[in-house]
């Protein structure tokens, strides 16, 4: 019976319940030790009748060893690997050890692991039950975090159980043990120890603090005397908390066993694998058997289960561990590792306990078991192993380069903060220019995703000058990386020293003139705005991408975000959906944030609001999974702005004021320009010309990038003449001029010489509006069409020309109508009513009714997708996916999968049609 814990055994229960019912839930229970988190843990398996389970328990001494834990998690559930996606599976294997499977996506282990629970939970409700999460390896805790964070529908019941204050698996739901009332305490005695005197009673319950492991270990071991009531010292009084004091009990119940039981559970505890015949082995050599592990067992203190040797408490191993000298913890840790040498990096990790100061041979090991590590995509644990083997190697060079090792792991393991750290330690210990540049894009990496993009920026030009001046060939390429990413900073002071530094390499020609490097001296004079003669680099830069057969990732993302750049909306949107499709079919869901971005981003170019409102949600959730606060930021500003053009402002007002926040408390001017545009299009769209003015007027040059000016300056325009002041709309007219000019866009010149007649006097604003209209019929952007076309018929209908204006009003509701665009109708609509003609109401898109999730999963559906092959696309459980399947169901007034092919359900341009063919 638990006392005093009936909130914690009610979630338990509850999150029983939803499992039984198909919902999932995770839950950590944080406390100190002896709170009683493992007898909690306990109560959830007992109560889990009819469900299946799962456990795993962390251990110290696999802390470094990736996807230890995570292995005794899903081991009984491996049998299904054959059910999940080629892909996932193999990323398992090659975690577990199984396979040689190349380097994957960091996330792509989580997703796979999600995928196998859901297909174990298949045949019923599951609890997944892991104790002394603090204990786990890195690679373990980050794949439980992933999964904890994406469980929906399968019917699972995570449960974890931590020290508090331990930062494991923060951000999941959790409940923290505080200490029993004095009557639950005095209740736990009663029924553990039997009736005592009260001022026994009292004492007892005082000095535990109210801890209950306390209670029980300190009461039994109370003498005659104490168990009287008399006044006499508690046993193992020890000062310094409740914790030392129970460390105390077991240690004095340890002193008790013969030296040799004493060695065994020494072994036991420096080795944590709960493996038998590799404890007995190593015991052996320390003159200990089978026989001495006995006594152990009769007292309480550990529990064999067929090959598993367990403590009954973690508290236990640590008191077996620290009773011993360290004479005495060194030979154990010593004959592990010989008994352990066909396991590479267990066995380096005991050696790693045995240095007691620099030793290049320790190092090394451990250097290798980091390889392994990393080859098995454990990226953090391969950091901390590094880490380690830097401590324990005596040349600083070498150390410096192991650090530099570990920063690289740390950063692609996505522990960003590490990663800095480690790449700062690491510099400070070397000269060598090759090095230092490569840690500077170390810390650029974190900066840029973390805090700061202009910080970013200045690391890395910081980090580059060396091996500017003393191998200038190798510092192009960071150069040129370094101009990326100042334009994508907006930070146009820091692109002036880039131009500067590249001009100063003083190199071959033909090394100048690659195509990458005229692109990147475009990017700064881009940034710098001198001009928009250099978006002419930009469009054959675009059009080789497009036509290369199988560029890589991050060449498909610049030519997208170049595309941008340029106005070409199509070719954008191609190239952010073939980088979509590729990274889904490979499971990289890590880079998918980015493509989902510029996809979305494209997509409000080409007029699908509705495709666009589908890209950048999943776009935030997955940011969100995977820590990418930058990405969920931006989508999040994307989303404003969309709720603005259609209308709802509470929503566009919430998400403006989110991503507006983040872009201030980061320095991302970008980001936080595109949300502030978005509440100005919320002006616009209301008619508040005057409250949309200000805020073109405040925006910071700096965020104007190319492609921003030619989203806004238009818009900026507008507001300027409709409030009286077409004075102000000269500046960004002739910013969006110069732009058009370049990008050669035939809707650009359009919107251009619709900004002409907004500005001109009547006498020449018919025929700008006339090219304009003509030109819009050649296609893109049909927002920017809709609005000339509204433009031109207010300017017909004020000039007494009502048939005239009809035909345009027509036009543009019909657009507006299309795009879900309200406000914008409404004011085309109230316009054609001022001529005498009327149109019916708005035609609602047929997935109108459907959230993001559903359209996406409907989408698939209707191509042929089967709901696996619908989940492994989306990064969901299959569970999940019927789900909302059949939610969305009724909002489409269908009843099977038949029905929906003969829907019209728009397409996606990183959809089904893409992978199903």
């Amino acid at each position: 019976m638990l006392h005093g814990r009936s909130r914690e055994t009610a979630t338990i229960q509850r999150l029983l319940a939803q499992a039984r019912a198909g919902r999932s839930g995770a839950l950590v229970i944080r406390g100190r030790p002896g709170s009683g988190k493992s007898a909690l843990l306990d109560y959830a398996a007992h109560a889990a009748t009819g469900v299946l389970r799962l456990s795993a328990v962390g251990a110290e001494a696999e802390a470094g060893l990736p996807f230890a834990a995570a292995h005794l998690l899903l081991r009984p559930a491996l049998g299904h690997l054959r059910a999940l996606p080629a892909v996932q599976a193999e990323a398992i294997r090659g975690a577990f050890g199984q396979s040689r499977s190349p380097r994957r996506d960091r996330f792509l282990i989580g997703l796979a692991a999600l995928s196998l629970l859901a297909e174990y939970a298949a045949a019923g409700p599951l609890l997944c039950l892991v104790d002394d999460a603090h204990w786990l390896d890195q690679a373990s805790a980050d794949m439980l975090l992933f999964v904890a964070r994406r469980l929906d529908q399968e019917g699972i019941t995570l449960i974890c159980a931590a020290r508090d204050g331990d930062p494991v698996l923060a951000g999941l739901p959790d409940l923290t043990l505080g200490a029993l009332s004095g009557a639950d305490a005095a209740s736990l005695l009663d029924e553990r120890v039997g009736p005592l005197p009260a001022r026994a009673r009292e004492r007892i319950v005082a000095e535990s603090e109210g801890n209950p492991l306390a209670l029980i270990e300190l009461a039994g071991h109370m003498d005659p005397a104490q168990r009287a009531g008399r006044i006499t010292p508690l046993p193992l009084y020890v000062a310094g908390g409740v914790e030392n004091r129970v460390l105390a009990a077991f240690q004095k119940r340890l002193r008790h066993l013969a030296a040799p039981t004493r060695l065994l559970l020494l072994v036991a505890a420096a080795d944590s694998t709960r493996d038998l015949s590799t404890i007995l082995l190593a015991a052996a050599r320390l003159g200990a058997s089978m026989d001495d592990l006995e006594p152990a067992e009769r007292h309480g203190l550990v529990e064999v289960a067929g090959a598993a040797l367990t403590f009954r408490h973690p508290l236990i191993r640590t008191a077996a561990y620290r009773s011993m000298p360290s004479s005495r913890r060194v030979a154990a840790h010593l004959a592990l590792a010989e008994i352990l040498s066909s396991d590479p990096e267990r066995r380096a990790w005991h050696l790693a306990a045995t240095a007691t100061g620099p030793d290049e041979r320790v190092a090394a090991e451990l250097h290798a078991a980091a390889e392994l590590a990393g080859a098995r995509d454990g990226h953090a644990d391969a950091a901390i192993a590094y880490e380690r083997a830097a401590e324990l190697t005596p040349d600083p060079a070498a150390r410096s380069r192991r650090l530099g090792a570990a920063a690289g792991a740390a950063r692609t393991a996505g522990r960003l903060a590490s990663a800095a750290d480690l790449a700062v330690r690491a510099a400070a210990l070397t000269c060598d220019p090759v090095e230092l540049a490569r840690l500077a894009r170390i810390q650029a990496d974190v900066e840029f995703e973390q805090s700061s993009p202009r910080l970013a920026c200045r690391h890395l030009l910081d980090g580059v000058r060396p091996l500017a001046a003393s191998n200038p060939p190798s510092a192009l390429p960071v150069l040129v990386e370094a101009a990326w990413r100042v334009w994508l900073a907006g930070a146009p002071e820091i692109a002036e020293e880039v131009g500067t530094m590249i001009a100063g390499l003083s190199l071959p020609a033909d090394l100048m003139a690659q195509p990458q490097v005229r692109v990147a001296a475009d990017l700064i004079d881009l940034t710098m705005g001198r001009g928009t003669a250099g978006l002419r680099s930009l469009h054959l830069a675009v059009r080789g991408t497009r036509e290369a057969t199988a560029p890589p990732g991050e060449s498909l993302l610049a030519a997208s975000i170049m595309a941008m750049m340029v106005g070409d909306d199509v070719a954008a949107a191609e190239l952010a959906g073939r980088l979509a499709a590729g990274l889904r079919a490979r499971g990289g869901i890590g880079m998918l944030p980015h493509a989902l971005q510029a996809l979305a981003m494209s997509q409000i170019f080409l007029g699908e609001y509705l495709d666009a409102v589908t890209s950048a949600s999943e776009g935030v959730r997955l940011a969100r999974d995977t820590g990418q606060g930058h990405r969920e930021a931006h989508c999040v500003a994307l989303l404003a702005w969309l709720a603005a053009v259609q209308g709802d402002e509470a929503r566009c007002r919430e998400l403006a004021t989110e991503s507006t926040a983040y872009g201030l408390a980061h320095d991302i001017p970008p980001t936080g320009a595109l949300a502030v545009w978005a509440l100005a299009m919320l002006e616009l769209g209301a008619g508040r010309y005057a409250k949309a003015l200000p805020m073109f007027e405040q925006w910071p040059l700096q965020a104007f990038r190319p492609a921003l000016a030619a989203m806004a300056a238009p818009d900026h325009v507008e507001a300027a003449v409709r409030t009286g002041r077409a004075g102000l709309a000269a500046e960004p007219m002739a910013r969006f001029a110069d732009w058009s000019e370049e990008s050669g866009q035939s809707w650009a010149s359009a919107v251009l010489l619709r900004c002409r007649a907004l500005t001109s006097g009547d006498g020449a604003a018919e025929g700008h509006y006339l090219e304009a209209t003509r030109l819009h019929e050649e296609g893109g952007r049909p927002f920017e069409r809709a609005r000339t076309e509204l433009l031109f018929g207010e300017w017909l209908r004020r000039a007494r020309r009502r048939a005239d204006a009809r035909t345009h009003l027509c036009v543009a509701l019909r657009i507006f109508d299309q795009l879900g665009a309200a406000p914008w109708s409404s004011r085309a609509r109230s316009e054609l009513a001022a001529t005498g003609g009327s149109e019916a109401g708005p035609e609602r898109p047929l997935a109108g009714g459907l959230t993001p999730q559903e359209l996406q999963i409907v989408r698939w559906a209707a191509a042929g997708a089967s709901t696996r092959e619908i989940a492994a696309q989306l990064f969901l459980s299959p569970r999940t996916v019927s789900y909302h399947l059949y939610k969305a169901y009724p909002k489409l007034g269908v009843t099977s999968r038949g029905e929906l092919a003969r829907l019209d359900l728009g397409r996606d341009p990183a959809g089904p049609s893409d992978h199903l063919q």
